[in-house]
């Protein structure tokens, strides 16, 4: 959000700052008509964003507010809306020459400047789209970072779902389906947002090229498969973010809605004013300012107006290619595309490899294609974007003419060139051009790019530690190979020994427990019991009833027991798990640490802990097998 001063509207101020976002689409309107905006130079700029996280734990660091309170003379360092969250703005740097070593030096600098600054606080910086040791508590509205125009957010996104709650439902190699209580899901997401300034006379042929670019764009940059431990789709944060922010619900019949993070529903045809008013007509005002300014009768006094009403609005609707209007350092309104597809990581280089490709195919691909609408269909330009956050690299896109074509190979013989002559007609140095899309090229003939390499370093390392450990080393490998500013085709596996100093006595039950469980119910027989103990080598297994409750817990002893009884001698008496189950077994919530659960475990004598939430759900169990294993793993550390 662009707006510092954002609030809660009620009915009095809600109409008043319509009234103005109005006024402020007529004076949009009359600056287009009697060209007002400055085309003569054309500027880039980018957002980074970033996570915080604990040097010891690699867990989210909730310390943002205090470290910006030290960083205090840098004003292009600001907040996200979670406390483990910064975000550095980059200078504009005109189109041209040696823009891309500009930004990329620009941000090696202020990342410097923050690294330095919250290592003393503890902490580490990771780039990355979305942060694989983030847990679902770290989104507690506790960890929002206090600042009003949040708050107002959050609380205005909440007014307006009636479903209380939030879902979060995806499937790639794993699967996720998870309720959180407010909208701070969207905090799981961080990105490297890139802007190009455009004419008013090139607006609509670029914004519908930057669509038709946008998938295999993201599939080359994706960097976001990891959400809470599970391996989603390539670029999870296009899905969760929406998820995160949708407060629609199902109904008995067919209407259609658009969320309020959105790809669009159609090319635009004449102007931007189409992209406002359309989200003005389908999205109702969720925040208001104060109005300081009359744009229509600025502009009968000849001076450019802010349009402070239509920023704040249009900063409430998350389109993938985002419009903006600014005013420049001379006093004249531009206006910008605002590319936040892109994900945050892996390293610098990566991410300006990105920005220069994306840049360069937007320019070149209108000098080829002056009306991409030609070209492809708009029905294929959607569904390539959703397939590309899915599968990421590896997607088969749709492109132009109806071909079909994989992500690498379109990159490899038609992007590239396309993107080298968009940069060359902008007169980009040559070396810039070689160096950045070099990274592309060899990124798509290496078919790694950062979600491939987390993929393949996670899916390794969970055959050999627990998931924990595994996310541990795979944030602290991030980390190390971000400072050495290699792109990520060139990382290396990370291996169990890649952790030093794992400290998994904070850790709560939560991020230990086993998830995936095998169950009975009290009316299943013990022969079936047995069997499934038998068949997936167990020792216990939860007792639950239909809604999901724990009611009891079997345990190998029980059985044993049960066997050996005088009782087994009736063979024809079929006894049930109810009989003979533990029926008030010991337990843990979710939220203790798991040195609280080995105390309970080694002070009642017990061999594992159902997990239960307040209500009484079994959630997950935990076993001295887990414990060992964990203590196994640091013991050899010793040794080494």
């Amino acid at each position: 959000m662009g707006a510092q001063k954002v609030s809660l509207v009620n009915d009095e101020t809600m109409q008043g700052f319509i009234r103005a976002l109005l006024r402020d689409v007529r004076a949009l309107s009359y600056m287009l008509d009697h060209e007002w905006f400055e085309t003569d130079t054309i500027r880039i700029g980018a957002e980074q964003e970033m996570c915080l996280v604990n040097k010891h734990t690699l867990k989210p660091a909730m310390i943002a507010v205090q470290a910006l309170k030290k960083l205090k003379d840098y004003p292009w360092c600001g907040t996200e809306i979670a406390q483990f969250n910064l975000e550095n703005n980059l200078s504009p740097q005109v189109f041209s020459g040696n823009c891309f070593s500009r930004l990329h030096e620009e941000n090696e600098m202020q990342l410097e400047i923050i690294r330095k600054t919250v290592r003393r606080m503890g902490a580490k910086v990771v780039l990355t789209g979305i942060l694989p040791t983030l847990r679902k508590f770290d989104l507690d509205l506790k960890n929002l970072t206090p600042k009003e125009r949040y708050l107002a957010l959050i609380e205005a996104i909440n007014q307006q779902n009636p479903k209380k709650d939030y879902e979060l439902r995806l499937m790639g190699i794993d699967e996720i389906s998870v309720k959180h209580d407010s909208p701070l899901l969207e905090a799981c997401n961080t990105s490297y947002q890139v802007h190009l300034q455009v004419t008013p006379d090139n607006f609509v042929p670029m914004y519908n090229i930057a669509q038709a670019l946008a998938a295999p764009v993201m599939g080359m940059a994706a960097n976001s498969p990891i959400v809470f431990g599970r391996r989603l789709w390539h670029e999870s944060r296009i899905a969760l973010f929406q998820q995160a922010l949708d407060t629609r619900s199902t109904t008995d019949h067919m209407r259609q809605r658009s969320p309020r993070v959105n790809f669009g529903n159609g090319w635009l045809e004449k102007s931007i004013l189409e992209i406002y008013r359309e989200d003005i007509a389908r999205f109702r005002v969720l925040l208001g300012t104060e109005i300081d300014e009359d744009s229509l009768a600025l502009l009968a006094e000849g001076k450019v107006p802010k349009l402070k009403a239509l920023q704040v609005h249009n900063s409430t609707v998350y389109r993938w290619n985002r419009p903006c209007y600014g005013i420049s350092d001379n006093g004249q309104p531009h206006l910008r595309i605002e590319n936040r597809v892109l994900p945050a990581g892996p390293t610098v280089l990566d991410q300006v490899a990105n920005a220069a490709f994306w840049l360069g195919s937007v320019v070149g691909m209108a000098k080829r294609y002056p009306d991409i609408r030609q070209e492809i269909g708009w029905a294929d330009v959607r569904d390539n974007f959703v397939k590309a956050a899915r599968f990421g690299i590896y997607t088969k896109l749709t492109w132009l003419g109806n071909k079909k074509i994989g992500c690498c190979e379109l990159i490899e013989k038609e992007l590239l060139p396309i993107a080298r002559e968009g940069l060359e007609s902008q007169g980009v140095d040559t070396a810039d051009i070689d160096k950045y899309l070099g990274v592309i090229a060899d990124r798509a003939a290496a078919q790694t790019n950062g979600a491939r390499w987390q993929l393949r370093a996670y899916t390794q390392l969970m055959t050999e530690v627990n998931r924990d450990e595994a996310l541990s080393i795979l944030t602290s490998c991030i980390i190390k190979h971000q400072t050495t500013g290699k792109p990520v085709h060139e990382w290396e596996l990370p291996t169990p020994q890649d952790l030093e100093d794992y400290v998994p006595a904070g850790l709560k039950v939560e991020e230990f427990m086993e998830t995936d469980l095998f169950t009975v119910y009290e009316e299943d027989t013990l022969e079936l019991v047995t069997d499934i103990l038998n068949w997936r080598r167990l020792r216990y297994i939860p007792v639950e009833n239909n809604d999901g409750r724990l009611v009891g817990l079997i345990t190998s002893r029980v059985l044993l027991r049960h066997y050996s009884s005088s009782e087994r001698l009736d063979k024809n008496e079929v006894k049930i798990v109810r009989d003979v189950m533990i029926k008030k077994p010991w337990t843990i919530g979710p939220r203790a640490t798991i040195v609280e659960a080995m105390d309970i475990m080694r002070d009642n004598k017990l061999g594992c802990l159902p997990v239960v939430s307040d209500g009484g759900d079994l959630v997950g169990i935990i076993t001295e097998m887990d414990f060992l294993r964990v203590s196994g793993r640091l013991i050899a550390r010793l040794k080494e």
